[in-house]
């Protein structure tokens, strides 16, 4: 009996810590994300004057969209665009199907043309990092991304033209070039306020030179 007592007791002692892992091990914060707060944060405070911490823009989600319109004619097609795109992210990607019927393009409504998926929390900063510091030096001729994609609303939306960017993909076993949209979705409140968040986080934005002119002279 006294032994029945005992184990009982340590299965109730142990019970509350399994319940709050939940079956995964809780690994490091990402970097990006560990960066914002001790960096970025009193950065945005500084150059717009913020009254309160609660004020300063956040990443709130990276939304990644891959049309393919091919797939109307072979479905493997997106097949293969699902699996690619999931090992990039590495979580499950949703496929998306049309919403209405074109008979031009051959469209029947519900046939899927696509996929796509939503980054939060720690997945959305590791993406970042990976994208920023290893996908895009990999693009050619890279000369920084368009700051003239903003939507308005603090959202900003970056187009890449080929998967093969992505470590993650074997060049080798390619068959297909494909493109993405990736969306950037913030809490700011104007486009300046999503700019300064992105590049403090380091999204390398173009450089843009004005070109100074001087004064005609006389002969």
């Amino acid at each position: 009996m006294a032994k029945e007592k005992q184990a009982k007791s340590q299965k109730i002692q142990t019970a509350p810590a399994a319940k709050h892992s939940s079956g995964e091990e809780k690994g490091a914060p990402p970097r990006l994300a560990v960066y914002f707060k001790k960096e970025v944060m009193s950065l945005l405070m500084k150059r717009f004057e913020y009254k309160s911490i609660m004020q300063v823009p956040r990443l709130e989600k990276i939304s990644i969209n891959v049309g393919v319109g091919q797939a109307t004619q072979d479905p493997k097609i997106l097949d293969t665009t699902v699996k690619e795109l999931e090992s990039i992210i590495g979580q499950k990607v949703a496929v998306t199907k049309a919403k209405k019927a074109i008979s031009n393009f051959k469209l029947r409504e519900g046939i899927p043309i696509g996929c796509r998926v939503t980054l939060r929390r720690a997945r959305m900063y590791e993406f970042l990092d990976r994208f920023i510091s290893v996908a895009l030096p990999r693009v050619r001729d890279f000369r920084g991304v368009s700051d003239k994609s903003f939507d308005g609303h603090g959202n900003y939306t970056v187009g890449v033209k080929e998967q093969i960017i992505f470590p993650e993909i074997d060049v080798d076993k390619v068959s297909r070039i494909s493109g993405m949209d990736i969306t950037f979705v913030t809490t700011a409140n104007t486009d300046q306020e999503a700019y300064e968040l992105l590049k403090a986080l380091g999204l390398p934005f173009v450089k843009r030179q004005e070109v100074i002119q001087t004064p005609a002279t006389t002969a």
